[in-house]
């Protein structure tokens, strides 16, 4: 899909045409959503689409997960008029942090930290990754914000696949994604295609 292209009808999701499959092999990500967020209508209606579910919910701040969900994050706060706090890789951050190890997507075992002064109990904290795969990354961030004592708000999301960590945040969360069901079995099973 071009750049500049706006389609005159723009139902949920239809920016995931706008993402690229992987062509580099199997240590990479199987989809690259990065370029939806070069298309200025994509973005804005992605983040619509994301933040739909919380208007009106009280939110104190979002966070975003390193590092994808930064820009989905940020963006987020700008629309909600919110603080943004990054939630780094380890290692990164030169002040008191909060560290917590999990699994990535790829089943590398990781840690990432929080500094500790930004989450005061009852902060209500809308988390922001751009993908939820296996659910480890962001059920780290979740572990990390309610150990400081803030508030899960919500998980938000391009999208979260049907796996057994999405289904359990599902559960246990108010979460958004972009994908409109029709689609999900094929994200789910890593098949790319939004025509």
């Amino acid at each position: 899909m071009d750049l500049c292209h706006v389609p005159a009808v723009r139902e949920k999701g239809w920016y995931l045409a706008l993402m690229a499959p992987n062509v580099k092999g199997p240590n990479y990500a199987w989809l690259d959503p990065s370029r939806l967020y070069c298309h200025p209508q994509g973005l804005q209606d992605c983040m619509a689409d994301l933040l739909q579910p919380f208007q009106g919910d009280p939110v104190d701040m979002v966070a975003g997960i390193d590092a994808m969900g930064f820009i989905l994050g940020a963006a987020a706060a700008a629309v909600l008029q919110k603080g943004f706090l990054a939630i780094r890789k380890a290692g990164h951050l030169c002040v008191q942090t909060l560290a917590q190890p999990y699994t990535d997507y790829s089943g590398r075992e990781k840690v990432m930290e929080v500094r500790t002064d930004a989450i005061l109990p009852g902060l209500r904290i809308l988390l922001v990754d751009q993908w939820v795969e296996t659910g480890g990354t962001m059920r780290a961030a979740i572990q990390l914000v309610e150990r400081l004592g803030g508030v899960v708000a919500g998980v938000a999301a391009i999208c979260i696949e049907d796996s057994e960590g999405g289904r359990w945040i599902r559960e246990h969360y108010k979460c958004s994604h972009c994908v409109p069901p029709s689609l999900q079995p094929r994200f789910d099973r890593h098949q790319f295609g939004c025509d």
